[in-house]
C-alpha cells in the first residue's frame, strides 16, 4: 500500500501498528498529503498520524464477540439438557439464580454429558457480562505444545510455526466469561500460568514479558475428582482453592429420573420435526424401560437414543429396542432379558479389571504422571480415567490404601 501511495500523486491513508518507546504497540491511522514543486511534481509528503488504538480494539472485541456468537448458535440445540423440573435439578438451577449475578468463579462439576457447559451458559447468561463474550475452551482437545498459546496468545516468532501474533482465548473473553472445560486436564506448567491470572487478571503472550490487564470472570468444569487429583499431586491445591469459590454439582440423569418423560417428549417432538415425522406418543413400555435404566452416558446418550429411535420409526408410536442400551447397566427385569455379555467379552473385561486394578495398587492411586497407573499401562490418562468409570472400578479404595 504504501508503495502504491508513494507511486501517485493523491493523498492517501493507511492504518499502521506501531511501538512505541516503551515497547508498548498501538494503532495509528497515517494519512499522507502531496507537496507539489513549482513543476507540479511530488517533492514531498507530509504526514498526520491520529491515534485509533481505542478504535481497533473495540472492533477486535467486536469481531470476538459475533465469532461467540455464532458459535453459541450452533450449540443452541444442546439447551435440551436442561430441560426438567425435578428436585435436583430445581436445586442447581436455584443455585444458578444465586451465583450469575457475581463476579465469582464457579466450579461445575459432574460426570461427562450431564449438561456442565448449558449450566455455565446459563450462568453468563444471568450475568452483567451477558452482552459481551462467552469464549469456551475444551483444556482436554487441545495438544499439550499448544494449550499456553491458546490460552494467552503468543507474539510472532515465539515458537516454530508462530508466523504471526495471535489473541489468546483470555483476551478474546475480556469483559466477558471464559469457559474451561476439563480443566482437570491441564499440564502442571499451564496451571501456574492460569493460577497468575486468577490472582493478578493479567495475561503474558507466550514470548512476551509484557503483562496484559484482563477483565474477565472464569467458570470451569471437570468430570474428575479434583480433590484426589490434589492428593496425588496432579492438580496444584492453590489452583484448586481459587477454582473452588462457588462448586456446583450437576446431577446425573439417574439421579432425576423424575425428568426422563420430559426430556423423552421434548426431544422425540425436536427430532421428529426434523424429520419430518408425525409421532405422537411414546409406548409405556418404552418409558418403563427409559426410566429403568442408569443411563452411564446421561443426557448424551439419551439424545443418541431417541434419534436413532425417531429415524426408526414408521408410525405415530416411539418405541425403543432393549438392546440399544448399554447391557453391562443395570436395568429393570431379568438381566437374561436385557442381555448378557458373551462369555469372551466377560473374560476380557474381567482381565482387563484385573490389570487396571493391578496398575493402581502398584502407584498407589495415581493415575497421571510418570509414576502413574496410566504410564504403566501404556494408555493415555484420559483412556484410563474411562476404562475406570465403564468398569465401576472404586479407584479411591487405593488411595485409602496409600494413606493407611
Amino acid at each position: 500500500m504504501r508503495r502504491r501511495g508513494f507511486s501517485g500523486s493523491v493523498p492517501w491513508e493507511n492504518e499502521v501498528r506501531v511501538r512505541r518507546y516503551d515497547g508498548a504497540y498501538r494503532w495509528f491511522l497515517v494519512r499522507y498529503s502531496p507537496i507539489f514543486d513549482e513543476q507540479g511534481q511530488v517533492k514531498q509528503w507530509c504526514a498526520a498520524g491520529l491515534d485509533i488504538d481505542d478504535r481497533k480494539r473495540d472492533e477486535e472485541r467486536l469481531r470476538r464477540e459475533n465469532l461467540a456468537l455464532r458459535e453459541d448458535l450452533d450449540l443452541s440445540s444442546m439447551y435440551e439438557e436442561i430441560v426438567g423440573s425435578s428436585k435436583p435439578l430445581r436445586r442447581i438451577l436455584s443455585q444458578v439464580s444465586k451465583v450469575a449475578p457475581t463476579d465469582s468463579t464457579v466450579l461445575i462439576c459432574g460426570e461427562t454429558g450431564t449438561g456442565k457447559e448449558l449450566v455455565a451458559r446459563a450462568i453468563h447468561k444471568r450475568s452483567n457480562r451477558s452482552s459481551r463474550a462467552f469464549i469456551k475452551v475444551n483444556c482436554a482437545a487441545i495438544p499439550p505444545s499448544l494449550i499456553a498459546s491458546e490460552l494467552f496468545g503468543h507474539e510472532k516468532g515465539a515458537f516454530t510455526g508462530a508466523v504471526q501474533r495471535r489473541i489468546g482465548r483470555f483476551e478474546s473473553a475480556d469483559g466477558g466469561t471464559i469457559f474451561l472445560d476439563e480443566v482437570g486436564d491441564l499440564l502442571p506448567e499451564t496451571q501456574v500460568s492460569l493460577l497468575r491470572v486468577l490472582q493478578e487478571r493479567e495475561v503474558e503472550r507466550v514470548g512476551s514479558s509484557r503483562p496484559i490487564s484482563v477483565d474477565v470472570r472464569v467458570l470451569a468444569a471437570t468430570n474428575r475428582d479434583l480433590e484426589a487429583a490434589v492428593d496425588d499431586g496432579s492438580f496444584r491445591r492453590d489452583l484448586f482453592y481459587r477454582l473452588n469459590v462457588f462448586p456446583l454439582y450437576v446431577p446425573a440423569l439417574r439421579e432425576r429420573k423424575d425428568d426422563i418423560a420430559m426430556l423423552v417428549e421434548y426431544l422425540v417432538e425436536r427430532y421428529a420435526k426434523r424429520s419430518g415425522k408425525r409421532i405422537t406418543h411414546t409406548s409405556k413400555a418404552t418409558l418403563e424401560l427409559l426410566q429403568s435404566y442408569d443411563w452411564p452416558g446421561n443426557i448424551r446418550e439419551l439424545q443418541n437414543v431417541i434419534e436413532r429411535a425417531v429415524i426408526l420409526c414408521e408410525g405415530e408410536t416411539l418405541s425403543v429396542d432393549e438392546k440399544w442400551l448399554r447391557r453391562d447397566t443395570k436395568v429393570a427385569g431379568n438381566s437374561s432379558q436385557h442381555g448378557v455379555l458373551a462369555e469372551g467379552e466377560k473374560a476380557f473385561a474381567k482381565r482387563e479389571r484385573e490389570a487396571i486394578e493391578a496398575a493402581l495398587a502398584e502407584s498407589r492411586g495415581r493415575i497421571s504422571g510418570p509414576d502413574g497407573a496410566a504410564a504403566r499401562l501404556g494408555i493415555p490418562r484420559q483412556t484410563l480415567d474411562s476404562k475406570i468409570e465403564s468398569l465401576g472400578i472404586d479407584k479411591y479404595r487405593f488411595k485409602r490404601l496409600r494413606k493407611n
